[in-house]
C-alpha cells in the first residue's frame, strides 16, 4: 500500500514509543535485571503471526524486528475508508528513483525533463548502498534520499523498514535503527548515542554493535526522516569532535558527528528530507544523492489505482465494475490532462483513489464520510505537523517560534485560490503568483519562509498550463487538482482571512484594549472607593470596545452565510450537471465527442459546498491539528444566518441539479438540526433526470433521516434516475417520508417489487400513489407487489404502464381489487392486455366503490360507460382513458389523456410520448376525414391543435436546458 507522502506516520509514529507499553516494559527490565539477565526476552502480546520464523525469541535483533513490523504497520485512520481488508505490502508501487549527481542535486522536478533524457540514473533501495570507490571502504555510506512534498519519501521509508524486518531488503545490515528528526528536534536533554538509542529502543540498550570497538558498526544502518525538521551545524566551533557513543551530547551533535564518520564511522546513514533542506548537510559529508521523483509515467499510476480500487473482501471475485472504472481513470491519465500532471505525486494518486472510492463505492453500513472530510484528511496527512520554521539548535537552545505550514499555504495559495473563484478563473499568471503568494515580504524571515515555501509547496498545488492560442509566452499555472482551489478559497473564507481593513483593525485594537481591561480591573476595584462615579464611564467605555468588535465580527459571519447562500443558487449554474457528476468527470474526463468548452468559465459549484462541509466538528479537530482553528462561536453564528439565507432561497422553485446540491451541502454540514429545519420548508423533492449513484442515493437518505418520523414529503420524483435494485435498497429510509412516490422509467426488475411491496406494508410509511411505469417488473414482479395490496391501505393511485403486467397481472389485479378500498386510479397502458383480460379489470373497476380512472391507452373497446351488469350494482361510472378518438368520432376523454400526457411529458421517456401523440393525430386525420359534418370537423382540428402543442411543447423543453447548458459553460 503507498499512503502518500509525508504522512507515513503521522497519526501513529512508529519512532514514538507508546507511553504505557514503555512503562511496561522497564518494569520488565528492572525485574530482570536483579535476576542478572543480560537481554529482555519479548513477551507474547508482542507476538506478530506474519513473522513465522523467530530463530531465537531472546535475540535482541529478532525484538527489535518484530517491534519494528508492529510499529510501521500501523495505518492512518484515513486508510479504514479502503475497508481495512487489505495487505499493505501487496499495493505497493515503488516511485521513480533517480541518481543525481552532486552538481545537479536540484534538478528537474517535474515528469517532463525525465521523459525526455535528461541524465539520470533510476535506482532501487537496494542500489543506494551499493560501495563507492571514492567514498571509501572502510567508511560506511551516508545517503541522502530528498524530494518534494507527495513524491513518496515517507512511503519508501516505511516500504524500506518493512522490507528489511522480512529479510527481502538491505540484507547486507544486521541492524536498522529509524529516528524521527521531529521526535529529535524536540528533545532538550544532551544523551549519548547508545542511551538516545536505548532511549527509543529499549532491547536494544547494550547492544554490542554500538559500543564502537572494531568494525561491528558496519553492519549498522541510521536512519534520519525529516532532516528539515533539525537544524544541524557542522562548524566545529559550534559542534564538538566526538567519536565515544557512550559520551553525552545534544541529539543535533549526535546526527552531525554520525555524518562528520566521527562517531561510528563504519556505519551507514540514510537521511530523508526536503528540498529545501538539501544545504543543511555539507556535500563532502554525503556519498549518494538520490531524488525520489513520484510517478513519472501513466503505467505506475495505473498500477497503484489497481492495487487500491480493485481490493475486495473474498478472494477470486471479479470486479467488472471497478475494471471498467481503472480504464476510464486510465484513458484519462492517458490524455496528458490535468489530472495526469497531478497523479506524478503519489499523494494526489491517494486522493484520486479516495474520491473514487467515496463516489462509486459507497456502502450504507461503512462511516459517515463526506467529500469534505477527505479533502482536509489529505492536507492532514500531508502538512500534518508541518511548520515554517527551523528545528531545536544544536546548542540545545529553546526551539524558536514557529508557523503552521498549512496556514501559510491558506494565506497565501488560499488568497490566490479565492482570488480566483471570485473572478471565475482557473488559471494563473507568474505576476498574479508574485503578487498573492510572495505579497509584501519585508523581514528576512520572511523571505526566508517564502523561499523555503516557495522550493518545497507550492509545486505541490499548482502546475503549469498547456499554452492557448491568445495567451502569448507568458507561463500560466493551474492547480493540479480544480477542487482543491475550491476548497482552499472556502478554507480562506472560513478561517476570516479575508476581513476587511476595519475588520482587522477593529480585531487588533480589541484584543490590545481588552489586555488593558483585564490589567486595570483590580485596580479599578481598589480604587472605586475614592474616584467619583462619573470616572467609571471612561473605564466602561474601555470595556465596551471588544463587544462592538463582536458585533462586527457576528457581521462577517452572517456575510460568510450570505456568500453561501448565493453561490448555492447562482443562476447561470443551474442548468450545469450537479457537482458529485462535476467531480466524477474530473477524475474520468469525458467520453465521446466532447463539447467545446473554455476552461476560464467552468463553474465553482464546489465551493459552497466546502464552506459547509467545513464547519463540521470532525474536519474542525482535523484543521485544529493543522493549525487553522475555527472557532465554536464562528461556527455557531455562520448557521444562524446560513438558516435564514437557504430558507429564503428554497422557497423559489430549483432545478433537480440545484436540489441534489442541497442535499450534498446539508450532508456535508453534518448537522441535524439545521438539516431538520432547512427540510421542514421543502415538500417536493424532484430530482427527475438526475442520475442517482451509491453515493448520491446515501446522501439523499441520510439527509431525510435527519428529519422527525412524522415528517412527509408531498412528492418524491425519482424518475428517469437510473435506479436499479441495490439502489432501491438504500433508498428505502427515504421513501418512507413521502406521499407520492415516483419511479418511472427506471431499470426496477422483478427483485425490486419485493422492495416496493415490504415498503407498501411498512406501518410506518404512508405511500399514497406509486408510479412504476417504464419499469421492467414483469408478470412476477408485478403479482409479489400486488401481494402488499390486500393489507395496505394508504395507497390511492397505482402507475403500472409499460411493466410487462400482461393478461395474468391483469386478472390477478382484478381479483383482489375489492381488498382495497381506497384505491382511485390505476394505469395499465401499454402493457399487451388482451380484450378478454381488459374487460375483467374494467368491470372490476366498476364494481369497486372508489375507482373512477383507468388508463388502458390503445384499447378503443374498452370506453365502456354505463351501468355495471348484475343485480348489486351500484350505478356508477369508471372512465377508462383509451384513446382521443372512438372509431370516426373524438372521445370525451381527449382532454383528460392529453392533460396527462402534458404533465408527464418532462418525465416519460419522451420518444415513447411522442410516438403516442404521433398515433394520435394519424386517428384524428383519419377521423376528420370520414365526418360530414362541418363543425364536428372543426372540432377535429382544435383537438389536432392541441396535440401538435403538446409535441412542440416537448421539442422546445428539450432543446432549451441544452442551449443554456451550452450558455452556461
Amino acid at each position: 500500500m503507498q499512503p502518500p507522502c509525508n504522512f507515513g506516520q503521522k497519526e501513529v509514529d512508529p519512532l514514538q514509543d507508546d507511553l504505557t507499553e514503555r512503562q511496561l516494559t522497564v518494569l520488565r527490565w528492572s525485574w530482570r535485571r536483579r535476576a542478572e539477565v543480560f537481554l529482555v526476552p519479548l513477551p507474547a502480546v508482542y507476538t506478530r503471526t506474519l513473522c513465522t520464523h523467530t530463530p531465537n525469541p531472546a535475540d535482541p535483533i529478532e525484538v527489535h524486528k518484530r517491534k519494528l513490523e508492529q510499529w510501521f504497520s500501523h495505518l492512518p485512520q484515513e486508510e479504514k475508508q479502503f475497508g481495512g481488508y487489505f495487505i499493505p505490502e501487496t499495493m505497493h508501487v515503488d516511485p521513480l528513483i533517480v541518481s543525481r549527481q552532486p552538481a545537479e542535486k536540484k534538478g528537474p522536478l517535474q515528469a517532463g525533463p525525465l521523459q525526455t533524457g535528461a541524465p539520470c540514473t533510476a535506482l532501487t533501495v537496494e542500489q543506494l548502498f551499493e560501495p563507492m570507490a571514492e567514498w571509501g571502504g572502510a567508511r560506511g555510506l551516508n545517503v541522502m534520499l530528498y524530494g518534494a512534498v507527495g513524491t513518496g519519501k515517507s512511503t519508501v521509508i516505511r516500504k524500506l523498514v518493512l522490507d528489511w524486518c522480512a529479510g527481502k531488503t538491505l540484507t547486507q545490515f544486521k541492524l536498522l535503527v529509524p529516528f524521527s528528526c521531529e521526535d529529535l528536534s524536540q528533545l532538550t536533554k544532551v544523551s549519548s548515542l547508545r542511551d538516545l538509542v536505548g532511549r527509543k529502543y529499549l532491547h536494544l540498550r547494550r547492544i554490542p554493535m554500538l559500543s564502537g570497538e572494531g568494525d561491528q558498526a558496519k553492519e549498522v544502518l541510521f536512519l534520519f526522516n525529516g532532516m528539515e525538521k533539525m537544524k544541524l551545524d557542522f562548524r566545529i566551533s559550534t559542534t564538538e569532535l566526538c567519536s565515544d557513543p557512550g559520551e553525552p551530547l545534544s541529539s543535533g551533535a549526535v546526527v552531525v558527528n554520525l555524518l562528520r564518520k566521527y562517531l561510528l564511522p563504519e556505519a551507514s546513514v540514510l537521511v530523508t528530507t526536503r528540498l529545501s533542506a538539501l544545504e543543511s548537510i555539507p556535500q563532502k559529508y554525503v556519498g549518494r544523492y538520490a531524488q525520489i521523483c513520484g510517478f513519472d509515467n501513466p503505467e505506475r499510476q495505473r498500477a497503484y489505482f489497481t492495487g487500491r480500487l480493485l481490493q475486495q473482501a473474498g478472494a477470486g471475485r471479479a470486479h467488472p465494475d471497478r475494471e471498467a472504472l481503472i480504464e476510464l481513470l486510465y484513458l484519462n491519465l492517458q490524455r496528458e490532462s490535468r489530472l495526469s500532471r497531478a497523479c506524478f505525486l503519489p499523494s494526489y494518486c491517494w486522493l484520486t483513489c479516495a474520491t473514487l472510492h467515496f463516489l462509486h463505492f459507497t456502502d450504507s453500513q461503512a462511516p459517515i464520510r463526506t467529500l469534505t472530510g477527505i479533502y482536509t484528511s489529505f492536507l492532514r496527512l500531508n502538512f500534518g505537523g508541518e511548520v515554517l520554521g527551523p528545528g531545536q539548535g544544536a546548542d540545545g537552545s529553546a526551539r524558536e517560534q514557529q508557523g503552521s505550514l498549512m496556514l501559510y499555504v491558506v494565506r497565501t495559495v488560499g488568497k490566490l485560490a479565492f482570488d480566483g473563484v471570485k473572478g471565475k478563473r482557473i488559471s494563473f499568471s507568474e505576476s498574479e503568483l508574485e503578487q498573492w503568494v510572495g505579497g509584501k515580504t519585508k523581514t528576512d524571515e520572511e523571505l526566508r519562509q517564502l523561499a523555503v515555501f516557495r522550493t518545497d509547496v507550492l509545486d505541490f498545488f499548482l502546475v503549469h498550463c498547456p499554452k492557448r492560442s491568445g495567451q502569448g509566452d507568458e507561463r500560466r499555472y493551474v492547480f493540479a487538482v480544480p477542487a482543491m482551489q475550491e476548497y482552499l478559497a472556502a478554507l480562506y473564507v472560513v478561517l476570516g482571512e479575508n476581513k476587511s481593513a476595519l475588520e482587522k483593525f477593529s480585531q487588533q485594537v480589541s484584543v490590545a484594549i481588552g489586555h488593558v481591561t483585564e490589567d486595570v480591573s483590580s485596580v479599578v476595584v481598589i480604587l472605586s472607593k475614592f474616584i467619583p462615579l462619573r470616572i467609571f464611564a471612561v473605564f466602561n467605555l474601555i470595556k465596551l470596545f471588544p463587544k462592538l468588535y463582536e458585533r462586527v465580527h457576528s457581521h462577517n459571519q452572517g456575510r460568510i452565510a450570505r456568500t453561501l447562500a448565493a453561490e448555492m443558487f447562482r443562476t447561470e449554474d443551474s442548468f450545469n450537471e450537479d457537482v458529485l457528476d462535476q467531480v466524477e468527470q474530473g477524475l474520468l474526463g469525458l467520453h465521446g465527442p466532447q463539447p467545446e468548452q473554455d476552461d476560464e468559465t467552468q463553474p465553482f459549484e464546489l465551493y459552497p459546498i466546502f464552506m459547509g462541509g467545513l464547519l463540521h466538528y470532525d474536519n474542525r479537530v482535523l484543521l485544529e491539528q493543522l493549525g487553522c482553528s475555527i472557532k465554536s462561536t464562528t461556527v455557531s453564528q455562520i448557521t444562524r444566518a446560513l438558516r435564514k439565507h437557504l430558507m429564503q432561497e428554497l422557497s423559489k422553485p430549483q432545478p433537480p441539479e440545484e436540489l441534489m446540491d442541497l442535499l450534498v451541502l446539508l450532508y456535508e454540514f453534518q448537522n441535524p438540526r439545521l438539516t431538520a429545519e432547512i427540510l421542514s420548508s421543502i415538500k417536493t423533492i424532484r430530482l427527475c433526470n438526475v442520475r442517482m449513484t451509491p453515493l448520491k442515493c446515501f446522501v439523499l437518505s441520510s439527509v431525510l433521516s435527519c428529519t422527525p418520523a412524522s415528517y412527509r414529503l408531498e412528492e418524491l420524483n425519482l424518475s428517469s434516475c437510473y435506479l436499479t435494485h441495490h439502489l432501491l435498497e438504500m433508498l428505502w429510509p427515504a421513501f418512507r417520508h413521502a406521499h407520492n412516490l415516483n419511479l418511472q422509467f427506471n431499470s426496477l426488475g422483478p427483485d425490486s417489487c419485493i422492495i416496493l411491496r415490504d415498503l407498501l406494508l411498512d406501518s410506518k410509511s404512508d405511500i399514497r400513489s406509486l408510479q412504476l411505469c417504464d419499469n421492467p417488473l414483469q408478470e412476477s414482479g408485478v403479482r409479489t407487489l400486488l401481494e402488499a395490496l390486500p393489507q395496505d391501505q394508504s395507497l390511492r393511485h397505482l402507475s403500472l404502464m409499460h411493466t410487462g403486467l400482461g393478461d395474468a397481472g391483469a386478472r390477478q389485479l382484478a381479483s383482489i381489487l375489492h381488498q382495497h378500498a381506497r384505491l382511485q386510479e390505476i394505469n395499465v397502458a401499454y402493457n399487451n392486455i388482451g380484450d378478454s383480460a381488459a374487460l375483467t379489470l374494467v368491470d372490476a373497476c366498476r364494481e369497486h366503490p372508489n375507482i373512477h380512472t383507468v388508463h388502458n391507452v390503445g384499447k378503443q373497446s374498452l370506453y365502456v360507460r354505463g351501468v355495471p351488469s348484475g343485480q348489486g350494482g351500484s350505478g356508477r361510472r369508471v372512465q377508462v382513458l383509451a384513446s382521443v378518438t372512438e372509431g370516426s368520432d373524438l372521445s370525451e376523454s381527449w382532454h383528460p389523456i392529453l392533460s396527462v400526457i402534458t404533465e408527464n411529458a418532462s418525465t416519460w421517456d419522451r420518444q415513447r410520448v411522442r410516438d403516442q401523440l404521433q398515433v394520435f393525430l394519424r386517428d384524428l386525420e383519419w377521423g376528420r376525414q370520414q365526418q360530414h359534418s362541418w363543425w364536428k370537423r372543426l372540432h377535429f382540428r382544435r383537438v389536432e391543435k392541441g396535440v401538435r402543442n403538446t409535441l412542440q411543447m416537448m421539442e422546445d423543453n428539450t432543446a432549451a436546458p441544452n442551449k443554456r447548458k451550452r450558455i452556461a459553460k
